[in-house]
């Protein structure tokens, strides 16, 4: 028994912290209908500040935790609220998702270019010392940190649990779960109890990040990884209580700390236990994102006064001139023959090879034009899936001599069955819980599937060597640049194909409506296998084309927050149309370059540019730059007809056409299976 407890001991302060983060979740997605993916970010920033104002301002413990915990955490809660979830009430969870994303990139990205990105060692704890025993238990120490933690939160789940059933702020959050617009009828204030939900949940991660801090070795702003990991498990526990119950969450958080601790004490130091113990909270939220029956009806309109709703806003006005479409069509033609003629003369090698980064990207990119805006389904693991590729080309080539190009489609074969993986698997799910598998498996293929030789390579990483392709060599910068955009040419043929084709169809129809592509005879199963195997395929070759382009990748060229910005990059610029990923590889990789010439500080800013544009998603699903662009090409189509009727000539014989909202699936549906 005591062996026991020594092993399951230190694993309930980590279940604590995990707890606060899966309440907070809890709180804010029945009470807003927002499943916060920031939380991890929010509880960072607090434990940053906290930090900063014990060590640089000199200022006492109790006062930093007043300012980052109890001001700044709630704060920024209520702006969050104030500024963008209170506007877009009733936008689909996947708008709401990527808005949260576009959060979790900007804010870790934010700090280090305010403050510094230097790593602060043995950060200060709130109240008792990690490195004082207080009292044993069954022979088992039990130092000041874990016994803080534990008492803390033990005391702010009660307080929680109190002011929820006791108050009347709680009556009304519990009111608002149950029906925003029949609390609103009687007179509650939907938006202040909104208000009061963020605030309270901004609180609890801030609180989760300053209880952390004594438990991690040191705090690195430009790599919050303890605290997405405190994410990954607060998401476990909240989806095994689904996400209902804060005494649930409470409960398996503590008991998901103490069986990784237990099993990283029982486990056989080797191998084994580096396999099982960083894999054991992916494989619970696995096997409870598949398996449990509540968790499915998430994100679903359960609220009966749902079809009061006012329609969305439509799409942005589409209004085209007919004498626009040649101005249009032979000026992108114009500039791509100017740039492929500047990049072989006179372009700076340095800018060859960030240009070359942007072709690359764009092809990693328009696998994100697939899922995302074609399927309608938030894929969070897209740089895995280019990892994939990338470490199995550069391993073909290092132990069996294959050609580089060769490897590439083998590579992209690899992660194309992934990604198909993926689908099989997630069969069942859709939407927020398709949205945490992914983010689960890129975490997990960063953290442990990347990590080994065999597989990233370890610490050295993977040699990827410049393809050779009988008497073509393209072992020079401007060589490779056009072999990338041959490869670029080459994918967005095949996603023009099948955004054309009967597939992108079915893909239209499901994403409208799955029971009404279903009711029409649309397999789902064979529509997201095949979706996700060829976008996976995909981000496999570019990223085998990106490993080429700079000889080596290593587990740290491909991880999690890799995904993420891709994202909030593709979906600022248009994740609908081809153009949009275009766009989003060169203007990421061109920003990028031109930002070395800013102080080193403003190097990481790129991401965070891209994260305002993607909060704006839940507004203009088409990307807000393709909305300015469509904004503005309709000014040119109105100055023209303006210029027609002062000269008293007739318009164009096509009128424009203003663009409506998207049909109902079942109306998408019926128009594939007539044309199919």
């Amino acid at each position: 028994m005591s062996t026991f407890l020594g092993y399951a001991l230190p694993g309930i302060p980590y279940g604590c912290d995990f707890a606060l983060i899966a309440v907070g979740l809890v709180v804010t997605f029945r009470t807003t209908g927002v499943f916060n993916l920031a939380f991890g970010a929010q509880a960072f920033a607090a434990a940053f500040v906290f930090d900063l104002l014990v060590r640089a301002q000199g200022l006492p413990v109790w006062a930093a935790f007043v300012v980052s915990v109890v001001v700044i955490s709630p704060v920024l809660g209520l702006a969050f609220d104030r500024f963008l979830f209170r506007h877009i009430p009733t936008a689909s969870t996947t708008a709401k998702l990527v808005s949260s994303v576009g959060l979790f990139v900007a804010i870790p990205t934010t700090l280090p270019i305010l403050f510094g990105g230097t790593p602060r060692l043995n950060p200060p704890s709130l109240w008792l010392s990690p490195s004082t025993v207080e009292f044993h238990l069954s022979s088992t120490p039990v130092n000041g940190g874990q016994l803080s933690t534990t008492v803390i939160t033990v005391v702010a789940v009660l307080a929680l649990l109190a002011l929820l059933r006791w108050t009347p702020i709680g009556l009304e959050m519990r009111a608002v779960v149950e029906s925003r617009r029949l609390a609103q009828l009687q007179g509650v204030d939907a938006g202040r109890v909104s208000a009061s939900a963020w605030a309270l949940s901004s609180f609890l991660a801030g609180l989760a990040g300053v209880l952390l801090l004594p438990l991690t070795a040191q705090l690195t702003p430009s790599d919050p990884l303890e605290f997405t990991s405190l994410l990954l498990a607060g998401i476990t526990a909240a989806a095994v209580a689904q996400m209902r119950s804060v005494p649930g969450a409470l409960g398996a958080a503590v008991g998901l700390g103490v069986a990784e601790s237990v099993l990283r004490g029982y486990l056989p130091s080797g191998l084994l236990a580096q396999a099982v113990v960083p894999a054991f909270p992916f494989v619970v939220l696995f096997a409870t994102l598949l398996g449990s029956r509540g968790l499915r009806v998430l994100g679903r309109q359960t609220d009966p006064l749902a079809g009061v709703d006012p329609p969305p806003e439509p799409p942005a006005v589409s209004v085209r001139d007919p004498r626009l479409e040649p101005i249009t069509r032979w000026g992108f033609r114009a500039l791509i023959v100017a740039f492929v003629v500047s990049s072989l003369t006179w372009v700076p090698g340095f800018w060859v090879t960030s240009l070359t980064e942007g072709l690359v990207l764009s092809t990693v990119f328009l696998s994100i034009t697939l899922i995302t805006g074609m399927s309608g389904q938030l894929s969070l693991c897209q740089a895995t899936f280019a990892g994939i590729g990338a470490f199995a080309a550069g391993q073909l080539a290092a132990h069996l001599g294959l050609g580089v190009l060769f490897g590439a489609l083998i590579g992209g074969a690899m992660a194309a069955a992934a990604g198909a993986l993926v689908a099989l698997v997630a069969v069942r799910i859709s939407g927020l819980l398709l949205t945490l598998l992914t983010l689960a498996f890129a975490l997990f293929a960063d953290q442990f599937l990347f990590q080994y030789s065999w597989s990233g390579g370890g610490l050295s990483g993977v040699v990827v060597p410049r393809p050779t392709v009988g008497p073509f060599n393209f072992g020079s910068d401007r060589s490779f640049l056009v072999l990338a955009l041959v490869v670029l040419v080459v994918f967005v043929g095949i996603v023009a194909l099948v955004q054309r084709g009967t597939t992108g169809r079915y893909l239209a129809a499901v994403r409208g409506s799955e029971p009404g592509a279903t009711s029409l005879g649309i397999s789902l199963l064979r529509s997201r296998v095949t979706v996700f195997a060829l976008s996976a395929g995909i981000a496999g070759v570019g990223g085998t084309m990106f490993g080429s382009l700079y000889h080596s990748v290593s587990a740290s060229s491909f991880n999690y927050a890799y995904s993420l910005a891709f994202v909030v990059v593709v979906v600022t610029t248009g994740a609908r149309r081809i153009e949009g990923a275009l766009q989003a590889g060169m203007a990421f990789a061109v920003i990028t370059l031109l930002l070395t010439y800013a102080p080193q500080r403003f190097g990481g800013i790129t991401p965070v540019l891209f994260a305002f544009g993607a909060m704006t998603y839940a507004r203009h699903q088409e990307g807000i730059v393709e909305y300015q662009k469509r904004k503005w090409l309709n000014r040119v189509s109105k100055l023209l007809a303006a210029h027609d009727a002062r000269r008293g000539r007739a318009g164009p014989s096509s009128p424009a056409v203003e663009s409506v909202p998207p049909a109902p699936a079942a109306g998408r549906a019926a128009e594939v299976t007539g044309r199919g």
